[in-house]
């Protein structure tokens, strides 16, 4: 009788060890088999946040794009045009206690290099989409640490299918989400 006691403790500090520090929110025991010590696990997700970046840590980007943060603003490269471009937070160009998004768009390597700004929205910055006439197309974004109140996104698109030239009424809006799904800024350009 000793035995079997001794190997249920161990099952059950085992199945507590392997819970401790991990990312769920809760846990549910399956009807009828609690009283085996079976646990479900009940993942819910994490929102997505910004990834913070280092000043002057360049991030690469899938088609040879390279950005950098700067207290300044927003830097890039692409491997057509590899001189550092330059998009100002501090020259009064934006404001930053409104919500708002930018939209650079550069031709790379038979894709487009799709980016901006994104500054002044309410809550936390968790993920961006930008809506063109093949349908969706999802980015990431940069911030660097603390709070600068602005961030940059970016994306790489195909070449559109629908015949456009790619210009600006090829993308019908720029959307950055908050971590509650919420609305943090949009930029409509049709």
């Amino acid at each position: 009788m000793t035995r079997i006691r001794i190997q249920k403790y161990v099952a059950a500090t085992t199945v507590a060890v392997a819970l401790v520090g991990a990312p769920t929110v809760s846990y549910a025991a399956s009807q009828g088999k609690a009283a085996h010590g079976t646990l479900q696990r009940v993942a819910a997700e994490k929102a997505p946040s910004a990834r913070i970046v280092a000043p002057g840590e360049h991030v690469k980007v899938p088609g040879g794009a390279e950005i950098w943060l700067t207290e300044e603003g927003k830097h890039w490269t692409t491997p057509d045009n590899p001189e550092p471009q330059f998009r100002s937070v501090v020259d009064g160009n934006i404001d930053r206690g409104m919500p708002g998004v930018s939209l650079q768009t550069e031709g790379v390597a038979g894709h487009y290099f799709l980016s901006g700004l994104y500054y002044g929205g309410k809550g936390t910055a968790s993920r961006v989409e930008v809506q063109t006439k093949d349908g969706v197309v999802h980015g990431k974004l940069l911030e660097l640490s603390g709070k600068p109140g602005w961030g940059v996104w970016y994306a790489t698109a195909e070449v559109p299918t629908t015949g456009d030239d790619g210009g600006l009424d090829y993308f019908g809006s720029v959307t950055v989400h908050d971590t509650k799904g919420k609305i943090y800024a949009r930029l409509k350009l049709n």
